[in-house]
């Protein structure tokens, strides 16, 4: 029976599904509402390689290619569209966060004389950041730092859990109440404002809003205010004098608008005739890539947008914006109307996928030649950005203009979530059965130095991360705590977060952050290597 056992598992199929299989249901188990996830599958495959077995390399890179094209697929559109707004904000705050990582991953190293592999491979774990995992395997070429991921990554997760479940308990902090008297970083100079103004232009008395003569397109009316009343805006609507418009958009703009009109006032937003403001999400793919003017929202529903949030961040409503799948639309008016509106933007959800094959080989064909030029760095020599390295920026940056000549490379996102979590699994199939072969040594001589390292690396990334969101960008808690969520790649702290305070700003500030944390985290890899 066991040499039945150990010629099944022999047998590469057999073998890698068994660990996935077994590392799945490992990283399900939750314990005080803290599960490994992936990173279960890295533990049994540890406990694999240890008893000799071994995943194919090709499948490990297989997984590696995979899952680094998904991420960066997935956090192209948003990587540089945020660098040209406040993202930079988070950007300089997520560099904090690897750099302060890094900087004291190396101090250690040196001080508890660790080997570089598993000195960088605490550095991923601390992070969390599992390519960046990926790119210290391929900068090392040692399995060790497999391990020191292994080791780190528990209480990388488990700290900032604590951290985010202690913080506002010590320092006796109402998160709503900090979110209130915050203004949110996510927030732009050019993100929608809200203003109403009273008509007192004679000219403007009896004219419809189509005949209003304001050429900025950037304002849009939501709502129209007479005496107890109040109106949905729509472009064949009569305007009167001493009628109060709410109105969405920039902030100069909206001056403009308001010296056209009449005067800014404070007017009251009671609202007795049931019209209603709902966030409706873009979900048929047939409304993908169509604007406001091909909808007809106003004429054929009766609704108005009145703006547009796009990964995070507020837009203003453009006619001409072409839509894409996931943006979630702010609109106007009654209940019934909405309900049919929220059904037309849903009615054909997505039964296929729209991966295409081509595009998925052009980008991991270009992104491994990338990978494999030498860098030069003065002074230090040079540098690849190897199979993590190059697949990602390629990646990035075909995913940010969303094609590949005359092929859609915007995957909808349960598709890219397919591709990225069984390039991630069967990544760690590999590196995990590779760095078992060694673990059982490398723990009984330095075990306790790892995790003493590792817990070091964590909670000084952590301090750092979180000071640099409060105290040189004077974020607010709830902000603050979010980016740092995302800062460290660590979805379970955005978890313990959301359950402390019922509102979206969390997960847009972790959002905001993620991406840059990801790829910051996987340059960091490679690069510390060159200060062993």
């Amino acid at each position: 029976m066991e040499d039945l056992l150990h010629d099944l598992l022999n047998e590469q199929l057999i073998l890698v599904f068994v660990i996935l299989f077994l590392g799945s249901l490992l990283g399900q188990i939750k314990m005080k509402g803290i599960c490994l996830g992936s990173a279960g599958v890295l533990v049994i495959a540890m406990l694999f390689g240890h008893f000799g077995y071994q995943v194919s390399t090709a499948v490990q890179n297989l997984g590696l290619s995979l899952f680094i094209v998904a991420v960066g697929l997935q956090a192209g559109p948003r990587f540089f569209r945020m660098m040209r707004s406040n993202g930079i904000v988070f950007c300089l705050i997520s560099l904090f966060i690897v750099i302060s990582a890094a900087v004291t991953s190396v101090v250690v190293a040196k001080i508890f004389d660790l080997p570089t592999a598993l000195a960088i491979g605490l550095l991923t774990g601390a992070l969390t950041n599992t390519s960046g995992l990926a790119a210290a395997l391929q900068a090392t070429n040692d399995p060790m730092a497999s391990v020191g991921y292994g080791i780190a990554y528990p209480f990388g997760v488990l700290a900032i859990i604590l951290f985010v479940q202690l913080l506002p308990r010590i320092g006796k902090i109402n998160l709503a109440k900090d979110l209130e008297k915050t203004n949110s970083p996510i927030k732009t100079e050019h993100s929608p404002e809200v203003m109403t103004f009273k008509v007192t232009n004679p000219k403007l008395h009896k004219k419809t809003l189509r005949e209003l003569g304001f050429s900025r397109n950037s304002v849009v009316i939501s709502r129209i205010i007479r005496g107890v009343h109040t109106m949905i805006a729509l472009h064949d609507t009569t305007i009167l004098l001493g009628d109060y418009l709410v109105s969405v958009g920039e902030a100069d703009e909206l001056k403009a608008f308001g010296e056209h009109v009449g005067e800014p006032v404070n007017a009251t937003m009671d609202n007795p005739d049931n019209i209603q403001l709902r966030k409706i999400t873009v979900e048929d793919e047939d409304l993908v890539g169509k604007n406001m003017k091909e909808l007809r929202l106003r004429r054929d529903y009766g609704a108005t947008v009145t703006r547009i949030e796009r990964d995070g961040i507020e837009l203003n409503q453009n006619p001409n914006t072409p839509l894409l799948r996931g943006d979630v639309l702010t609109m106007v008016s009654s209940e019934n109307r909405l309900e049919e509106i929220e059904k037309f933007f849903s009615r054909k959800k997505l039964s296929v996928t729209n991966i295409h094959i081509l595009s998925i080989s052009v980008t991991l064909l270009v992104g491994i030649l990338v990978g494999m030029l030498p860098i030069p760095i003065p002074g230090l020599g040079t540098m690849q950005l190897g199979l993590a390295g190059g697949p990602l920026i390629v990646a990035l940056i075909i995913g940010h203009f969303g094609k590949l000549g005359p092929i859609h490379v915007r995957y909808y996102g349960p598709a890219i979530h397919v591709i990225s979590e069984l390039g991630l699994v069967l990544f760690l199939a590999g590196a995990g059965t590779t760095a078992g072969q060694g673990l059982i040594d490398v723990i009984q001589k330095q075990g306790v130095v790892l995790v003493v390292s590792g817990t070091i690396i964590t909670t000084v990334s952590i301090l750092c991360g979180y000071f640099a969101a409060r105290k040189l960008f004077k974020f607010g808690v709830v902000y603050s705590l979010g980016t740092l969520c995302g800062g460290r790649t660590c979805t379970p702290g955005l978890g313990a977060l959301n359950l402390q305070i019922d509102s979206e700003e969390p997960a847009i500030a972790y959002a905001a952050a993620y991406p840059f944390s990801l790829i910051f985290g996987t340059v960091a890899a490679q690069f510390v290597l060159v200060f062993f």
